[in-house]
């Protein structure tokens, strides 16, 4: 028989149940006093009114009622805490580097820019400066999409195509085009609805996003089309740009509709100089670079109480790999960080970069409290529902994406990753916003563990979708790409589930391997307003 509950931490005052424990059964010594469904705790201890309840080590939450051994947990029995954290002279950078010699000569195909970053996909991307440009930016995509062989048919259009058939009296409808530019992996389109109003901030942390994708090493080049009245301003941008690549080199075709004069013109202008400048970025072609290229953005959504245990862990050894191999490594979501400040703060390997991290969770926590929220209102439904009770449970787990390698930078958002090692991005738990934050900073990877399921992607990078438990992963399949439930049942080790991740990242980076996400083209671009989002 598999293992049926699980101590996470020696510390720890409750387990988790990876099976459905029925009422009475006794388990490692603990008796269940009622059902507990997989995913759920159980104490394995008597805690008093008041008293801490202990999850990975840390506080998770304390006690509504006295709590015997055996006992489930609840959002009635247990409510949300966290420990406080300080920054300390004393840094904890000491890890256990795992053994890389399996990848150590590796290499991925990618597409080499002067910056010396490397892609692992060549995209041209079309950007609003204004939500007031979206109808523009749609027609000049839909046009490029269907003209130059980037439409994918799918099953509903598959189905349109038989009716027409029918229709026409089994006359066969025209064929899909062929891609004319065959080193160009697509078109995309990065329409939001900001730009205008708001704050001069919320302008300029709009254009430093855009600027974090023009310039993202997946992107070949790009048109921007202005209005001209706008808070963000092509001058703005042009000035992001500068600031993250200097003397950037790849085309960027900028056009303001109040200074050209009609639609029209517009547009013809927009598709003539964009079909030049995809010509010219289809001479790029993907060629041999070492492991230490890869930028990899860590994010979950739809978390469950197996993420922390399965998913999670199993991509936090990938991050420890990805460090010791040279690359870089990104943990987000600072609302589910809660909790763990303290060890994340001692891994700093400085103080300056402590004080950073601590003064972005105070201020972003204060935020939230401002409008009568806070951490705690973090969990979903769905995340309580499967084993996530408090804000700090689903922190502890989530944080477990990071690896245990000492942290090399701080950034807040919209900022670039510069430096090798494991980076911390402030950003919502949102996953959209998060994902869109990462790769804004330079993500050209994103593993993406989900227990519940989640078809979320990117427009430029591709998003590995992993799941907690093998249940998920058969009955949503067209959006998993890997399951690591086989940890949960004890099949694999997270190791070896960590060296399966490793080679599908390697395949994906080559464009060996289509991620689920970008075959159901789920293209998900959602700027953070500089507000609170949970």
């Amino acid at each position: 028989m598999s293992q049926q509950i699980l101590q996470i931490h020696p510390k720890d005052n409750v387990r988790a149940a990876l099976q459905d424990l029925p009422a009475g059964i006794t388990v490692a010594g603990i008796t269940a006093i009622r059902d507990v469904p997989a995913k759920h705790k159980l104490t394995s201890e008597f805690i008093p009114k008041n008293g801490p309840v202990i999850m990975y080590g840390v506080l998770v939450g304390l006690a509504n009622e006295d709590l015997p051994p055996g006992e489930l947990v609840t959002t009635k029995n247990i409510r949300h805490a966290s420990g406080s954290f300080t920054v300390k002279e004393e840094r904890h950078t000491g890890w256990e580097r795992p053994d890389v010699s399996r990848w150590e000569n590796r290499t991925f195909m990618g597409y080499h820019r002067q910056d010396g970053r490397v892609g692992t996909g060549n995209y041209w991307v079309i950007v609003p400066m204004v939500f007031c440009e979206n109808r523009n930016v749609q027609t000049l995509h839909n046009v490029l999409v269907k003209e130059l062989g980037y439409a994918k048919p799918n099953d509903y259009e598959a189905m349109l195509r038989g009716l027409l058939r029918e229709t026409a009296g089994g006359q066969q409808a025209p064929p899909l085009k062929t891609r004319t530019f065959t080193n160009i992996d697509g078109i995309k389109l990065l329409s939001h609805t900001l730009g205008c109003g708001g704050t001069k901030e919320d302008a300029r942390t709009l254009c430093g996003l855009l600027a974090g994708y023009i310039t993202h090493p997946n992107v070949a080049g790009a048109t921007v089309l202005s209005l001209g009245c706008q808070n963000a301003q092509l001058a703005m941008l042009r000035e992001e740009i500068e600031k993250r690549v200097p003397g950037f080199d790849r085309p960027v075709i900028c056009l303001e509709q109040q200074q050209i004069g009609t639609e029209k013109d517009l547009m013809e202008q927009a598709l003539r100089r964009t079909f030049d400048g995809l010509a010219k970025a289809n001479e790029q072609q993907r060629s041999p670079a070492p492991l230490s290229k890869l930028i990899i953005g860590m994010e979950c959504g739809g978390s469950d109480g197996f993420s922390g245990i399965s998913a999670n862990p199993a991509v936090g050894r990938v991050a420890d790999i990805i460090t010791a191999l040279g690359g870089s490594v990104i943990l987000s979501e600072f609302p589910e960080l809660c909790g763990v400040e303290q060890e994340l703060s001692d891994r700093c390997v400085n103080t300056m970069l402590a004080d950073r991290y601590t003064q972005l969770m105070r201020e972003y926590a204060a935020r939230a409290e401002a409008v009568g929220s806070g951490f705690d209102s973090n969990p979903s439904a769905g995340n309580i529902r499967d084993g996530l009770i408090t804000d700090a449970i689903k922190s502890a787990g989530a944080a477990k994406k990071g690896g245990s390698s000492p942290v090399t930078d701080v950034i807040d958002y919209p900022g670039r990753v510069t430096q090798p090692g494991l980076t911390l991005l402030c950003t919502p738990g949102s996953d959209v916003e998060s994902t869109t934050a990462e790769v804004g900073a330079g993500a050209n990877i994103v593993l993406f563990t989900t227990g519940l399921g989640t078809p979320t992607g990117n427009p430029v990078t591709p998003v590995l979708k992993l799941s907690t438990n093998t249940k998920l992963a058969n009955k949503m399949n067209d959006i998993i790409d890997l399951d690591t439930g086989s940890i949960i049942s004890g099949e694999e080790s997270i190791g070896e589930v960590a060296a399966r991740i490793m080679e599908m990242v390697i395949d994906t980076a080559s464009g060996a391997y289509t991620v689920k996400a970008q075959v159901l083209e789920q293209d998900d671009f959602i700027p953070w307003k500089r507000g609170v989002s949970l």
